[in-house]
Formats: C-alpha cells, sequence, structure tokens
C-alpha cells in the first residue's frame, strides 16, 4: 500500500458489534476504537442484541458510572463479573442448535468463562479482534490514546485521521449531522460515507429475519461462511 493512499475509520468501542461495524473496519486500512469520548447510557458500548425464540434479546454488560457519568468510555470500569457466565448461557441456550455453534463456541467460550475483564474498553477491544480474526479480517485496530487528542468534534477526528497516515477518512452516515466537511477539505483528507444497504439475508434462526443483532448470530448460523453475505470481509 502507498503511503498517500490510507483509509482511517473512527469509531467507538462497541460490545459484540453488528455485522456492519466489522465491514467497516475491513473496509479501512487503520480502524481507532475511539474510546476517549464520553461513555453514554442505554447505547451499544456495552450491550447488543441476539435473537431467540421470544424475539430480540439484549445482552448487557453491567458497568460502573459514577455521578452524572461523565467518564469516558476507556475510564469505563465493568462491574463484577458474573454477566459473562449469563452472557455465555444466553449464547449456548440460543444458538446450540445453530449449524456453527460448536465450532463457534471453541475458542469463543474461554474469552467468556476463563477471562477476566477489568475495563469496558479491554472487554470490547478483545472481543472485537477475535471477531476480525474469525473473519480473516486484518485491518490494523489502534486506540484513540495512541495520539494525539485536541479539542474540536471534526478538527479531532480529522486531525487522528492526519495523524495516523491517512488520506481518506471513511465515517458511518450517522455523523452527516455533525461532521463538518470543511475540516476534512482543509486537511486534504478525502471524507467518504460509509453505506449500511443491501446486505443480503442468511439462515437464521427464530422467525423472521433481523439484521441488525450481533455479528456473533451471524458466526453461529454461518461459521466460515459469514462473510459471503458481508460486503468487505473476504
Amino acid at each position: 500500500m502507498e503511503s498517500n493512499k490510507k483509509k482511517v475509520a473512527i469509531v467507538q468501542s462497541n460490545y459484540i458489534p453488528w455485522k456492519g461495524y466489522f465491514d467497516m473496519i475491513a473496509a479501512v486500512d487503520e480502524f481507532i476504537l475511539y474510546d476517549d469520548m464520553q461513555y453514554t447510557r442505554r447505547d451499544w458500548r456495552n450491550r447488543n442484541q441476539i435473537k431467540t425464540p421470544q424475539g430480540v434479546q439484549w445482552l448487557t454488560v453491567p458497568v460502573k458510572v459514577k455521578g452524572k457519568y461523565h467518564q469516558t468510555i476507556r475510564e469505563t470500569e465493568i462491574d463484577g463479573t458474573e454477566w459473562a457466565k449469563l452472557h455465555w448461557k444466553s449464547f449456548y441456550q440460543h444458538y446450540r442448535r445453530a449449524k456453527h455453534f460448536n465450532d463457534i463456541a471453541l475458542d469463543l467460550e474461554p474469552l467468556y468463562l476463563q477471562n477476566e475483564y477489568s475495563h469496558l474498553s479491554q472487554l470490547n477491544r478483545t472481543l472485537i479482534e477475535w471477531v476480525c480474526m474469525k473473519l480473516g479480517v486484518n485491518t490494523i485496530i489502534s486506540n484513540s490514546w495512541d495520539y494525539q487528542v485536541i479539542d474540536g468534534k471534526t478538527e479531532r477526528l480529522a486531525s487522528l485521521c492526519a495523524q495516523a497516515g491517512g488520506s481518506e477518512y471513511i465515517s458511518g452516515p450517522a455523523a452527516r449531522g455533525y461532521v463538518d466537511e470543511a475540516v476534512f477539505a482543509e486537511s486534504g483528507i478525502r471524507l467518504t460515507w460509509f453505506d449500511y444497504d443491501g446486505y443480503p439475508e442468511y439462515p437464521q434462526l427464530w422467525g423472521g429475519f433481523t439484521h441488525g443483532v450481533s455479528i456473533m448470530d451471524l458466526l453461529f448460523n454461518c461459521g466460515s461462511e459469514a462473510s459471503r453475505y458481508m460486503r468487505y470481509v473476504g
């Protein structure tokens, strides 16, 4: 890859994110986990959804919240260890009939039952890197604190991208409401909006198809064939 042709994305870490998150990772050369940002409650940072016979179910990692939660994702501590057993029990209960459950469980189960995590960022990164390994995604994953973080919403993103040597910044479509495109233009960085449309359905348990659930649903159901149902992986 030429040094002047590098795609970068900057996104907060999420707990076992959906397939689109991993497609964005696969679409760039460096993916910066943006965990210097404020932790937000009832968001994707510490929870996600799986399918069950009763419908979609949330799996939530309990965290310690200080006061009015003026804390970064990086600073957010996990509250206890019992959640890991409960989450694994949910996976087993609702996905043990999935075609590839045993193959995926072989090295996923120890991450839940044998490891302990003190901070949310640590947990999220561990699972994100594990999923990337299963999908064959080799994108560099770094942390925002590996670089200098400056003030200004868009200025901070453009600066991180530039420090990483990026010539193109890939942004999720939800950021259109606050990203100042002129800042990227002035920095000489191309701004591209990621498109999450057009995903095909895959064999899925429990009723009508649901796209927005955790990547674990795709892995348990499709295993090594998961990339066939993604856009940038494989």
